[in-house]
């Protein structure tokens, strides 16, 4: 019987360091369960031990990072949604160029990092089930709306300050853009399920489309 040998170069790593990595990874893994479960079935509907479930781990083990389920969907709210705000913003702070290329750049990387994925659920959840859980709106108020608002309001207002955008109020202007932001989340994730997709719509393209319609009512005038 011949024997294999092992390399001294490439040593097996040591079932030890194998746990450590696998201890590191449950919290995003649970995270990333209770975001499929609670945008599937609901935050109410949904059990802990199913997100326990799903992430291969027993009850115990999500309590031991978690001790509630609200605990939990904060903590999915916090990095699926908030912590995307905060880069977006360095980004704003970052960036050179005119303000309506920044406008488009900034709703399409939003599509692609929240609205087009499984976090742009989140939304149509706590609209839905706020008045049952009125902490965990109100931490989806502070942490994702607000910030979203804000960060919406400083690029008009660049424009506006460097003579890109006419003045406008824009607490306004803003919410137009929330409320098309709003209507492509909830057109993917409660239309869509539901009814065949309709492909002559395009979330992404409705919402630079309606950038367009905006803008129009931004740029100044020609000078005479």
């Amino acid at each position: 019987m011949s024997v294999v040998a092992v390399s001294p170069d490439t040593p097996e790593s040591p079932p030890t360091a194998r746990r450590e990595r696998r201890k590191e990874a449950r919290p995003g893994e649970l995270i990333q369960a209770a975001l499929e479960l609670f945008v599937e079935k609901g935050f109410s509907a949904t059990r802990s031990e199913e997100v326990a479930a799903r992430a291969g781990v027993s009850k115990g083990t999500l309590f031991l990072y978690f001790p509630s389920k609200e605990d939990l969907f904060r903590e999915v709210i916090r990095t699926r949604l908030a912590d995307h705000f905060l880069a977006m913003g360095q980004e704003l702070e970052d960036y050179q160029g005119p303000t309506e290329a920044l406008l488009r750049s900034g709703l399409q990387t939003w599509w692609e990092r929240i609205g087009n994925t499984p976090a742009g659920g989140l939304t149509k959840l706590v609209l839905s089930e706020s008045h049952n859980f009125p902490e965990i709106a109100a931490y989806y108020q502070t942490s994702v709306v607000q910030p979203g608002r804000e960060l919406l309001g400083r690029i008009l207002q660049r424009g506006i300050d460097r003579g890109e955008f006419r003045r406008v109020e824009v607490p306004q202007a803003v919410m137009s853009i929330v409320s098309a932001m709003v209507f492509v989340m909830t057109w993917r994730h409660s239309i869509v399920p539901c009814t065949p997709q309709d492909a002559s719509f395009d979330p992404l393209a409705f919402l630079l489309s309606h950038v367009d319609l905006l803008l129009h009512g931004l740029v100044p005038p020609a000078s005479s």
